[in-house]
């Protein structure tokens, strides 16, 4: 970890972030970097916090009840490089009186476009049909063989219809989809573009040909989308995760998957990440992506700046405007 010059407010930050994040980052504070990018420990994340006033962390730092509280009481803040705080006990942070932010809104498009690619890619074989390729099975053209889904006209139901959610449904409609979907408060009518409105998680799911999960991880959501569930999907439906992986019971997704109620999954969240459940990659009709929601060079760095702005209004005074707590 490297430091900076000493009248600034000390700020731990427990990655590598984009460069020009780091550089304001060094402009506005005491910024202590990790430059090695290596994942800290919570025991190290308690000892590099020493003496500083912020944590600027990632989803890969787990803020449990037991690590905030060995956070020394100069911590006033912990700003999350994150749209998701679930691996925040923001209970705990609260009790401590540490304020919690998040970075909303910027990771938007980028999220949305990965679960189009998903959505896609799960439907017509890409997963399959790229090791055909790659494993030279490719054999002559049949006109039976090997088939994918079709996607137009086809319904996509929504469960979480934030603004990743708008804007996938932005995106299939461009493919003539029919737009149905679930949130905790029914869209007004210019926000909805025509999306049919379910009450209930289990309404929607019989209207799904498609089940796009974007809703953030509660409790909840954890564990929602199980055998139950999936028995309500129409047979040969399509699951597409890019929100949080416990939000699904992998023994029910792979079950139906196998079984053939659901005819394919396109995955870029899991539970216990990157340690994902080794069945996911034996099963053909998984299209699967190691967490890529937020990952373009302008959404990282627009991510950075979004914490980068929490954290200088809060010791500017002022409450940040992505304040969890």
């Amino acid at each position: 970890m490297t430091n900076t010059q000493s009248h600034k407010r000390a700020l731990l930050v427990t990655r590598k972030l984009p460069e020009k994040v780091e550089e304001r980052l060094c402009k506005a504070f005491e910024a202590r970097l990790n430059r090695e990018d290596a994942p800290l420990s919570a025991a190290r994340i308690a000892a590099e916090a020493q003496g500083c006033d912020a944590l600027l962390i990632t989803p890969t730092d787990r803020m449990d009840a037991r690590l905030i509280g060995a956070l020394p009481e100069c911590v006033r803040i912990i700003a999350t490089f994150s749209v998701g705080y679930d691996h925040i006990d923001l209970a705990a942070a609260k009790a401590r009186g540490i304020m919690v932010t998040h970075t909303p809104e910027v990771l938007t498009d980028a999220t949305a476009d990965i679960a189009m690619l998903l959505l896609l890619g799960a439907a017509r074989g890409a997963h399959w049909g790229e090791r055909m390729v790659r494993e030279n099975r490719w054999g002559a053209w049949a006109p039976t063989h090997p088939l994918g889904m079709d996607v137009s006209g086809r319904r996509l139901g929504i469960f979480g219809m934030g603004r990743i959610g708008r804007a996938l449904a932005h995106r299939a409609r461009a493919f003539g989809m029919e737009i149905h979907y679930h949130n905790r408060r029914r869209l007004p009518p210019e926000a909805e573009a025509g999306a049919i409105y379910h009450e209930t998680f289990e309404g929607l799911l019989p209207h799904c040909d498609f089940l796009s999960l974007n809703c953030a991880s509660t409790e909840q959501t954890r564990g929602i989308l199980d055998a139950r569930a999936i028995a309500l999907l129409p047979r040969g439906a399509i699951v597409i995760n890019t929100a949080r992986g416990d939000i699904v019971d992998d023994d029910a997704l792979i079950a139906a998957l196998k079984e053939g109620h659901l005819a394919a999954a396109g995955l870029d969240v899991f539970n216990n990440e990157p340690d994902i459940d080794a069945r996911y990659r034996e099963l053909e009709n998984v299209f699967v992506l190691p967490h890529l929601g937020s990952a373009t060079p302008a959404t990282r760095e627009a991510m950075g700046m979004r914490a980068a702005d929490n954290l200088e209004a809060f010791f500017a005074g002022e409450r940040p405007r992505d304040a969890l707590t």
